[in-house]
């Protein structure tokens, strides 16, 4: 038997594949309108963070 057949058999599980969906898209299109947002010179900065050869 296939995954989804238990996964139909559960009531309401529709409901969280729609909310995950949801949230999914709400966060990518939040962090998409964040980066054509950005300053390009703090994301040239975050960039260059791993590459940083600096210890505390």
């Amino acid at each position: 038997m296939k995954f989804i057949h238990y996964i139909e058999r559960v009531s309401g599980v529709s409901v969280y594949g729609i909310f995950s969906l949801a949230l999914f898209g709400l966060i990518f299109g939040v962090m998409l309108v964040w980066a054509l947002r950005a300053d390009r010179n703090m994301i040239e900065e975050i960039s260059q963070i791993p590459l940083d050869d600096q210890t505390n």
